[in-house]
């Protein structure tokens, strides 16, 4: 499967506009429009305030026009005060009358009227830019407090010099946003380049090399040190990279396993075959313990045949299912027994507690792998001791009928499994409890077991280590039947 994955091709493709360039443009881009949301109304206000500027102007030459004899001043002096207020006309309202205070050579016509004594928000935008994007040159009036207790004050003067400096201001305004949003963006694309941007390389270059070879532990992600979501994502994924190269390893070792069995197979089968032959002569020798031994012996050996035949069967990719018949379950146990060895004189007890007559729906030959696999691996780990002592070391086999299901317990005083084993219990090559151990044992137990619709597990606190399997009569939910013991 890792050839597979190396052997394609890894095509890095470098993007055309990469992350960094889309953060430049945005950043840009948003301290824009902040800066066009912020121009709006400080372009109304520069009006609104160059606007009272010229009527504040306009107020001082109201008092001296006002404090000249009889209000009458020489033309040349108007027409100073006038140019310096850059107005037509000054005219102001007290009472009923209207006092013209000072005007040129000629009145214009005027075109707009601005009341500055109260300027709503909304008004000051829109005047300011119907008045930069009008390209007449008109006269506008523009009416404001008065001095003297007088009503307002007014100037007739014209609307280009106003637009001239709102212009002037607008492109002050531009090319100092450019340059804020310049400083702004770059100060934000370096934060984001070093706090994202580049994490972000760096675990997309570790994914494509990691892909290229996904079994090579050099290709895991090493997790920085960040309490921040990049440094979660990438705890994550060294944890999800360890995995998947341990699993991929143990897919690999598996068909290793598969392509060495496969070739083992025809030898050992021929082996057992002649080993068949010789236990056909035996069994013709009159000695009477030959003549008992020599039946097991034979269907020891047509088993070994059977499973040589198809290729140790948990090598393939699902177990043969199960030809269930009611069987005793008690003369399988003591083959079981005797398979193993374990004699009168071993040092190892063995304690058969099975109920006289039980039967069970089984596959002979799937029980019996799934109970000498069971006890081998408790032989093993009593084995595994220094010293042994019958009155300790002990396996028991025990069977009873609950219902419709038949619970099977195996049992042993020994060490009992370690927390990594109990991790990974039924997978294959993890739940080895000897130094050495294959791990395939509990494996094919549990495999053979669920193709029976049953149930295999470890029983907490017991003295050793205790499996119990249950296997039903017939298709049956064992959580119901739990239940169904529960309220009993």
């Amino acid at each position: 499967m890792s050839e597979e994955i190396a052997a394609r091709p890894v095509t890095v493709r470098a993007p055309r506009f990469g992350l960094s360039g889309k953060l430049l443009v945005l950043t840009i881009l948003f301290v824009m429009i902040a800066e066009v949301l912020i121009y709006v109304p400080s372009v109304a206000n520069f009006r609104v305030t160059w606007l009272k500027d010229r009527l504040a102007t306009g107020y001082t030459a109201a008092l001296v026009l006002d404090a000249a004899p009889n209000r009458m001043v020489p033309d040349s002096l108007a027409k100073q005060i006038l140019d310096s207020i850059g107005a037509h006309a000054v005219a102001m309202k007290m009472g009923s009358r209207r006092l013209l205070l000072a005007v040129g050579d000629k009145t214009p016509t005027v075109a707009n009227t601005f009341d500055m004594r109260n300027v709503r928000t909304y008004d000051a935008i829109v005047n300011a830019f119907a008045m930069m994007l009008d390209t007449r040159n008109d006269v506008m009036r523009v009416v404001g407090p008065a001095p003297m207790g007088g009503q307002y004050i007014e100037l007739v003067m014209d609307e280009a010099p106003l637009r001239k400096a709102m212009l002037r201001y607008s492109v002050d305004i531009l090319l100092l946003s450019l340059v804020i949003s310049g400083i702004t963006a770059a100060l934000v694309y370096l934060a984001l380049h070093y706090m994202f941007v580049r994490p972000m390389r760096r675990v997309t270059a570790n994914m494509t090399a990691f892909r290229a070879d996904p079994e090579n532990a050099d290709r895991v992600i090493v997790p920085s040190a960040r309490a921040d979501e990049i440094g979660t994502a990438e705890r994550e994924l060294a944890a999800m990279q360890t995995e998947l190269a341990s699993m991929l390893h143990q897919k690999n070792r598996l068909a290793a396993l598969g392509l060495a069995v496969s070739k083992i197979n025809h030898d050992l089968r021929n082996l057992l075959s002649s080993a068949q032959l010789f236990s056909d002569r035996l069994a013709k020798l009159p000695d009477p313990g030959v003549q008992r031994f020599a039946p097991k012996l034979m269907h020891a050996l047509e088993r070994a045949i059977a499973f040589c035949q198809s290729t140790l069967s948990y090598g393939r990719v699902q177990e043969a299912p199960p030809e269930r018949k009611p069987i005793l379950l008690e003369p399988l146990v003591e083959e079981v027994h005797e398979t193993l060895g374990l004699g009168a004189d071993a040092p190892i007890r063995w304690i058969t507690a099975v109920e006289r007559g039980l039967i069970v729906e089984a596959d002979y030959d799937q029980l019996f792998r799934i109970l000498v696999n069971l006890a081998r691996n408790s032989l093993q780990a009593l084995e595994s001791r220094a010293t042994r002592d019958p009155g300790r070391d002990q396996i028991r086999i025990t069977g009873r009928r609950e219902g419709a299901v038949v619970v099977i317990e195996v049992s042993d005083t020994g060490p009992g499994f370690s927390d990594q084993a109990r991790a990974h219990l039924f997978e294959a090559f993890q739940g080895s409890t000897r130094t050495g151990g294959a791990g395939l044992g509990l494996a094919i137990a549990a495999e053979l077991v669920r193709a029976h619709g049953g149930e295999i597990r470890l029983v907490e606190g017991t003295i050793g280590a205790t499996l119990r399997l249950t296997i039903p009569d017939r298709a049956v939910e064992l959580a119901a039947h739990r239940g169904a013991r529960a309220h009993g």
